[in-house]
């Protein structure tokens, strides 16, 4: 065996030991971590990433002006909007897509109180299953937990803003007809029900968005419990 040939078994040997390495490390510190550290970190890290969703989608434009999370009319009535552009109603349009953009910030503040108390819920089994989750593994455990209550309560809500439109009653009879046609889903075919849908997939984007960010860099979260946490799993 010739010398390159020597050293690069050599750094391929030192590469899989620094890996080993590494993984072992990584396995010890989150062997090492106490359930009410892990507890105590996850339950911090649910309440920092619902805090800043709600925060940001329940304010004006916290929907209309994000586009992320904007909610637009279901693809097929999306065509029809086309068309009744063309015929002098855009004003009209814009206003119902701007009613269900208002309803959904205003829904998803009361989604305060269910989070919190999905929050406190949390057992240590359910934290030990985050910790060995993805980086959406927060953000799971909340819709797991709150996203049939919460789509009872945003309802109502979402009912109010769109009622103050004309257009949302026709919208749900061409919804409909194209439900029965197969143009659309069901579950799109009330627009009631489609903003509550909505409104509730941009909560759990944005936690999800918020829960990356305090996987990335706990550090600057200013908590030594996310740091010790997180930054076990980095």
């Amino acid at each position: 065996m010739d010398r390159r040939q020597f050293n690069s078994l050599s750094l391929n040997a030192l590469a899989f030991a620094g890996l080993w390495a590494h993984t072992q490390a990584r396995a010890l510190s989150l062997a090492e971590l106490s359930n009410a550290d892990a507890s105590k970190g996850l339950k911090l890290a649910l309440e920092k990433g619902a805090s800043a969703a709600i925060a940001q989608l329940g304010t004006v434009d916290g929907f209309l002006g994000n586009e992320k999370v904007r909610i637009p009319l279901p693809g097929y009535l999306e065509d029809a909007a086309k068309l009744l552009r063309t015929f002098g109603q855009g004003a009209r349009v814009d206003e119902l897509v701007t009613s269900m953009n208002r309803g959904a910030e205003a829904a998803v503040l009361m989604a305060k109180d269910l989070l919190a108390q999905a929050v406190k819920s949390m057992t240590v089994q359910d934290a030990k299953g985050i910790l060995g989750g993805g980086d959406t593994a927060v953000t799971e455990f909340f819709a797991g937990k709150t996203r049939a209550p919460l789509g009872v309560k945003f309802l109502p809500i979402v009912t109010q803003a769109t009622a103050k439109v004309g257009l949302a009653d026709k919208y749900n009879q061409l919804a409909g007809k194209a439900s029965e046609l197969g143009l659309m889903k069901k579950e799109d075919a009330n627009i009631q029900q489609y903003v509550t849908g909505k409104t509730l997939d941009g909560l759990y984007f944005m936690i999800s968005e918020e829960e990356k960010k305090i996987r990335q860099n706990p550090v600057a979260y200013g908590s030594s419990v996310l740091s010790k946490v997180f930054g076990a799993l980095q």
